[in-house]
């Protein structure tokens, strides 16, 4: 069966994630272990323990849900044997960074750093630029660039996030995104909330950590692409080279995630069966929102590889 692994981005994370894979797979304490050694302090004990407000935080919700999302597929790889083999891989924001690491092209060390760095760096370009981001349900894209050009007013607001049809996250400064949320309801949307996210991520206001973040990816080896595809957020295409990689990891920063289009085309490569390894089940959701008949199988703790096994 023709395979494509998914991974969650930043908002999966909960106090006491990969626990319980932890105390069953060995493989999985040892990813732990080299986390706590490359970063310098105990990643596992914020994913187990927090508290929320500090595994909340983007500095380190990003390295926490990396290392939670490759603990399960390590989990998912020793209960196979390698099978099911990925034809793809794609990630949401973040998550990007763990398909690179699940094909091959980034090792887990480095794909570590990278998800730390950026979430500093994020973090950073928040405090000095305060933003927001808000959820918008029941709209179309159009609909939305509409509210967008109506509540802007002279500052930053803009459509980020295609996930899934109706729902799309507009993101820019708090004032622009709290006239858009009062102003949802009279395009016909179905709910409007604002998420708990530290600034207006997939905008102009994160070219600070974009900056920054191009440093780090510069001094990064970067593999070529190998049997296994990874799509990009960007533009819904497969990344062909490590310098196509490395532009789209910085321009993700500051552009629209294009979720629903990367679901698209991996359907329409005849992927027939999806796993979403890593914390909570929003991967999962988005498919039945994009494609009801899609076949996906959450891997989201220990009683979900029970269930697979």
């Amino acid at each position: 069966m023709r395979t494509a692994f998914l991974f969650p981005g930043q908002g999966a994370q909960y106090v006491g994630m990969g626990k319980d894979v932890a105390s069953e797979f060995e493989t999985a304490g040892r990813l732990y272990r080299k986390a706590e050694e490359v970063l310098g302090f105990d990643l596992m004990s914020v994913c187990f323990e927090g508290p929320a407000e500090k595994l909340s935080s983007t500095a380190f919700s990003q390295p926490a849900i990396f290392i939670t999302s490759a603990v399960f597929l390590a989990a998912v790889r020793q209960l196979f044997g390698g099978n099911p083999a990925p034809e793809a891989t794609a990630g949401l924001s973040l998550g990007e960074y763990t398909a690179l690491y699940a094909a091959g092209i980034l090792s887990f060390e480095d794909a570590l750093v990278l998800c730390a760095e950026r979430g500093r760096a994020m973090q950073a370009a928040a405090d000095r630029n305060p933003g927001a981001m808000v959820s918008i349900m029941g709209l179309e894209a159009a609909q939305v660039e509409s509210l967008c050009d109506r509540a802007v007013q002279g500052e930053i607001l803009r459509p980020v996030n295609f996930n899934c049809p109706g729902q799309i996250v507009v993101s820019g400064t708090a004032a622009a995104c709290r006239r858009a949320q009062e102003l949802a309801a009279e395009y016909g949307a179905v709910k409007a909330v604002q998420l708990q996210v530290a600034g207006a991520f997939h905008t102009d206001m994160m070219s600070d950590a974009a900056a920054r973040l191009k440093e780090v990816i510069a001094n990064t080896p970067i593999a070529s692409p190998g049997p296994t595809k990874v799509i990009a957020n960007i533009d819904a295409e497969f990344y062909t080279c490590p310098e196509a990689i490395a532009d789209g990891l910085l321009k993700q920063l500051t552009q629209p995630i294009l979720w629903q289009k990367s679901m698209e085309k991996l359907l329409s490569i005849g992927i027939e069966r999806f796993y979403e390894i890593g914390p909570g089940r929003v991967l999962t959701g988005l498919m039945r929102r994009i494609n009801r008949k899609a076949d996906i199988v959450t891997v989201n703790g220990l009683a979900a590889l029970k269930n697979i096994a």
